[in-house]
């Protein structure tokens, strides 16, 4: 009897934290450290830019390139640029992908609006905390779900890569998916990378590359393979979307 009561006990201490910390990332951060002004456009900004997303996103006319390298059912650590961030968090929508989240007023609303579709935030950023996402990351990933980065993110250089996702990938053995959407017509706000937000009833072009594996996470071999990786989907989706655009029709089809 000894054994019963006390076996169940020692499963759920080893259990519970790592199932708790993995839940966490789907939950929204507590806004404690803002003031009042700060916590109510958090909430508004998030809240607005995922309805607005949602809606569009229902509108929008997708052509998939390279379906067949995206497997829903393991785990993979899709990369894509910064500035395609709105219609590639609609894309992969409802899949509980973790992404990183910087620990700032200017992120916190777009942790909200991601984690609105399904996706867990995991705070850091390549200058605020990166190496205690990074962890929460391996762990999410090691038990099962996807990662998520935009690898020229939070602030630049444009179209640069960065080595997270490689040492995510090497030190979990998920494959790299280099993404990158074409949208037909958008609106560019005015950010350092232009960032790109659909406009209703675009069409767009998804590119998706081939699985890259990575070994070390560490040799600059494999940065610039995974730079050249996510400049040819994103070339492949815009030569693509030209080429359709101007065909008799406009032919390209969702």
């Amino acid at each position: 009897m000894l054994n019963e009561t006390v076996q169940p006990a020692k499963t759920e201490s080893v259990i519970e934290p790592e199932t708790e910390s993995l839940a966490r990332l789907y939950r929204f951060a507590p806004l404690d450290q803002y003031g009042f002004r700060q916590r109510l456009v958090i909430r508004l900004a998030g809240l607005l830019l995922y309805w607005l997303i949602l809606l569009i996103g229902k509108t929008v006319r997708f052509t998939i390139v390279g379906g067949e390298n995206d497997d829903p059912n393991r785990p993979q650590v899709v990369c894509f640029w910064h500035n395609r961030i709105p219609i590639g968090t609609w894309f992969f929508r409802d899949r509980r992908i973790v992404v990183m989240s910087s620990r700032s007023f200017d992120s916190e609303y777009i942790a909200r609006f991601i984690q609105r579709f399904g996706y867990g935030a995991a705070r850091g950023s390549s200058t605020r905390g990166a190496r205690a996402a990074l962890i929460q990351m391996i762990r999410a990933v090691k038990a099962g779900q996807s990662a998520g980065f935009s690898v020229d993110g939070p602030r630049g250089p444009l179209y640069e890569a960065k080595p997270g996702p490689l040492l995510l990938a090497a030190r979990t053995g998920a494959p790299i998916i280099p993404f990158s959407v074409s949208l037909e017509r958008c609106w560019r706000l005015r950010s350092w990378d232009r960032i790109e937000i659909p406009k209703p009833f675009t069409r767009a072009i998804a590119v998706i590359g081939e699985p890259l594996r990575i070994q070390s996470g560490q040799d600059p071999a494999e940065l610039a393979k995974l730079q050249q990786a996510l400049e040819e989907v994103r070339d492949r989706g815009d030569a693509l979307l030209k080429t359709l655009a101007h065909r008799p029709g406009r032919g390209l089809r969702s």
